[in-house]
């Protein structure tokens, strides 16, 4: 399909839309500086519907400033956590800035609320906007902002604690993800050393790191409390807006996972064995190729990375590949892994310019492929909401967010022989993606069964963490796998997860975005096209509908249920069958 002219020219600006309420000069210095916008925004006079809209524009223009301003200090210390100055200036703004900022959003949230002519506003355009707001007055204490400052600061320590880990393998010092790589040499031996030298590495930090956690729990649950919830659980559910399910759905979700996937999981896992003709599977053994050839290397450097995915992008839209160049001409990219950068990889949405910055530690592998066309799909989301008028329509939660990423992996695997023009090569990098889809379904349970505990039981000694931990690790992963003598590492693998650290409870999304973007997959198996354009058409809608309208508008159900579950991953192990 080729975009329409307007759409298209969302991925050629490069220059930020201009102010229409603050100065074009204004920059972020200090709280001093941005208090008085806030001051004029809580006592304007608002005598009709057209003001309130009106102030509502200017509202989210001050917000979209210091979003970005924040969004520019966080990226800048994550690219180098070993620079002093950045994580200062970080800080600052945490510290100094965002604590101020709380109590003005919270008064301007009641304005709003107050307004005799917020009904006269148009309920479909606003409805959702309308809900988060009432939301978060609900959910609003004065006494957790210190709280969140401090949660905020001790977050930045696991950035820092693990972009600093490395390991020496035969003579060079490498960064835990380049020593990953090792993972996938046909050498036993050779994989092995990896595998234990970053297990090691990772010990090294673990008591630190429990300690970190239980900071954290304990920070959280006080958090949840003084808001009136028994648990932080509970608390997230309401701050993360999960209008549409509830706990009790999650669980649910865990235990058709269990039924569903991990018995496909573990049928891969005897046919590895088998393939590899090992008397038992060890941890070393599970990101080899079965075929006993060497890791596939489907780039060089970052810049080669880059071109590449354009050129993907460009084939399945050109509008897709414009996006990336616009990132690229923009220098919003940070892509190879390095000593000193923050582990993981993200799409960081710019509010103002709405040209979003892609951070991620490529070392040349299938993964980092997979990792640099998930957060393009994050990218192009971006440029797809950039001229949604308010801020909040521009962030859809992360069930929607995480299906345009994860849907950008699938979708784009017809072109994958830009990356692997052996058709072995090709074959071997789809197989392999096909299982980390499916694989993804366990872990994120695990990941997400172990939170719900976690927080029920705020309490909890580190010894019952890591018996719990290990008891759900073994109910969902590597039931095939041989742990012996290595039962010391099991306990402490939750410890590499990030998002128990930075972002709490954001990763069941991971799993219902995955099953959605199988369904997209399918829908473009059967008509590219459509499906395409249903995938761009749900995607810039932001956050103007609820989620079941936004999956529709993609031509999909937002359903987690055994029997969805059940058929959608068996479309997938059929697919991997054909390969």
């Amino acid at each position: 399909m080729t975009y329409s002219a307007p759409a298209a020219e969302l991925a050629t600006e490069t220059q930020r839309p201009p102010r229409h309420y603050l100065p074009e000069s204004f920059t972020v210095t200090d709280w001093e500086a941005i208090e008085p916008f806030f001051i004029e925004l809580r006592d304007r006079a608002i005598p009709s519907a057209q003001e309130l809209e009106q102030w509502l524009l200017n509202r989210s223009e001050l917000e979209a400033v210091l979003s970005e301003d924040l969004a520019w200090r966080y990226i800048r210390m994550t690219c180098d956590t070993q620079d002093q100055a950045q994580a200062e200036a970080f800080q600052y703004f945490v510290s100094e800035i965002e604590p101020n900022v709380a109590p003005y959003d919270h008064a301007l949230n009641e304005k709003m609320m107050a307004s005799p002519f917020l009904d006269e506003l148009d309920p479909a355009r606003y409805r959702v906007f309308v809900r988060s707001v009432r939301q978060a007055l609900e959910i609003y204490r004065a006494e957790n902002i210190p709280l969140k400052t401090e949660i905020s600061t001790k977050q930045q320590q696991y950035a820092a604690i693990a972009g600093a880990m490395t390991v020496t393998l035969d003579g060079e010092e490498l960064t835990l993800p380049r020593a990953a790589d090792r993972l996938k040499s046909p050498d036993r031996t050779v994989r092995e050393q990896a595998w234990r030298a970053i297990q090691e590495r990772r010990l090294q930090d673990a008591q630190p790191l429990d300690v970190l956690y239980t900071e954290l729990i304990q920070l959280r649950d006080q958090v949840a409390r003084n808001a009136g919830f028994p648990n932080f659980r509970d608390y997230m559910f309401a701050a993360l807006g999960r209008f549409d399910y509830t706990p009790q759905d999650t669980f649910n979700f865990h235990q058709a996972i269990r039924e569903t996937v991990v018995p496909l999981i573990d049928d891969l896992d005897l046919e590895r064995r088998q393939d590899l003709a090992l008397p038992e599977l060890r941890p070393w053994d599970l990101d080899v190729d079965v075929s006993g050839k060497a890791p596939l290397r489907p780039f060089e450097t970052g810049e080669e990375l880059l071109e590449k995915t354009v050129t993907v992008f460009d084939r399945l839209d050109l509008f897709l590949g414009q996006c990336l160049r616009t990132m690229r001409d923009m220098g919003n990219l940070d892509l190879e892994s390095r000593k000193g950068k923050a582990p993981g990889g993200y799409n960081y949405p710019l509010d103002e310019t709405g040209v979003p910055f892609i951070f991620m530690n490529a070392t040349s592998s299938l993964r980092d492929v997979v990792t640099m066309l998930h957060e393009g799909g994050h990218a192009v989301h971006s440029f797809l909401t950039r001229r949604l008028p308010l801020g909040a329509d521009k962030h859809p939660p992360s069930e929607v967010a995480e299906l345009a990423s994860m849907s950008m992996e699938l979708i784009s695997m017809d072109h994958w022989n830009v990356f692997f023009s052996d058709e072995d090569e090709l074959r071997r990098a789809k197989k392999t993606h096909l299982e980390s889809v499916l694989e993804t379904f366990p872990w994120v349970a695990t990941i997400d069964k172990f939170q719900h505990w976690v927080y029920e039981n705020p309490s909890h000694t580190l010894a019952e963490r890591h018996q719990h931990w290990t008891r759900i690790f073994d109910e969902f992963n590597q039931r095939t796998v041989s742990w012996q003598g290595l039962e010391h590492a099991k306990p402490y693998l939750w410890q590499k997860q990030l998002h128990l650290y930075e972002v709490p409870f954001y990763y069941i999304e991971y799993a219902m975005a995955q099953l959605g973007a199988i369904a997209v997959w399918r829908n473009f198996r059967q008509n590219p096209a459509a499906a395409l354009q249903g995938y761009q058409r749900a995607l810039a809608l932001g956050y103007t509908a609820p989620i079941g309208e936004i999956y529709a508008a993609a031509g999909i159900r937002f359903d987690f249920s055994t029997e969805y579950l059940r058929t959608l991953a068996d479309f997938v192990r059929d697919e991997m069958a054909k390969l």
